[in-house]
């Protein structure tokens, strides 16, 4: 029975060393390449496909390696197989390590670098395409949502390259040697900020929404980032948007999101 990888195993010499996996927009299976661990993934979605401009670009600097690219949305991936996981830390009494963890794996990823930037990335406008419409249909948290990301547009500071969706699960423990390393980015560009948004509403809702939790990684967040505490309260405000805009498109309810919103809200409004 043929399978989505056989061409790629042949092609790229490939032995599977796993059982495959299934996202909603990618195939994966572990396998081994010249020896050593690798993840053959491919992406189902434009949009997914996409995210091996930026993996290529970084060039296994704080992100996964990329050891072969067809070129049409299949890559064969450095494939972390450290113990560790935030996700594990942030339920298990270690968030703010897990926290500080992320921080420094999003500086490392927006590092200057001496390659051009890649051609193709969205901007973060384009990006929030969402929220204007389901702002305009459900009106309340989301048109502040909206008007608070016009605010950023309208005054971009320190842009660069993006992960677009960092994470407890897209960040992984590559072991000693390698550290840290980012996996499934998307394609934006835009003000670095975005990119810690994130961090607020992961692994999980009881987690994130844990008494302190909130306030203690905003304190990490904008210690480790640099970032002005006013400046990051609004980007969680902006993306939680986003986030919440695509929930209710897939015709989920976003709870976690519009909490961290509350959240961040109440504190903006006494900032």
């Amino acid at each position: 029975m043929t399978t989505p990888y056989d061409r790629h195993l042949a092609l790229w010499n490939l032995s599977v060393d796993g059982t495959p996996i299934h996202t909603h927009s990618s195939d994966l299976l572990p396998v081994r390449h010249r020896d050593r661990p690798a993840m053959l993934k491919i992406a189902r979605e434009a949009e997914e496909k996409r995210g091996g401009l930026l993996m290529n670009w970084w060039n296994g600097d704080g992100a996964a390696r990329v050891y072969a690219d067809d070129g049409e949305g299949t890559l064969l991936l450095e494939r972390a197989c450290g113990p560790r996981s935030l996700a594990q830390m942030a339920r298990n009494g270690q968030d703010e390590e897990a926290t500080r963890i992320l921080c420094d794996a999003v500086a490392r990823l927006h590092a200057p670098r001496a390659q051009p930037v890649p051609q193709g990335l969205a901007t973060l406008r384009e990006w929030f395409a969402d929220l204007p419409v389901y702002a305009a249909s459900h009106g309340g948290v989301l048109r502040r949502c909206w008007e608070i990301a016009q605010e950023l547009f309208d005054d971009p500071r320190e842009v660069v390259p993006l992960h677009g969706d960092i994470h407890h699960e897209n960040v992984l423990d590559a072991g000693p040697e390698r550290g840290w390393i980012a996996i499934d980015p998307k394609r934006v560009m835009g003000e670095r900020g975005f990119d810690y948004a994130n961090l607020f509403t992961d692994p999980d809702g009881e987690t994130a929404l844990a008494p302190g939790n909130f306030e203690r990684r905003l304190a990490v967040v904008t210690e480790c980032a640099r970032i002005e505490r006013r400046r990051m309260l609004q980007w969680i405000v902006a993306f939680q948007g986003l986030s919440a805009a695509w929930f209710l498109s897939d015709a989920e309810q976003p709870d976690k999101e519009f909490a961290i919103i509350g959240k961040a809200l109440n504190e903006l409004d006494r900032v």
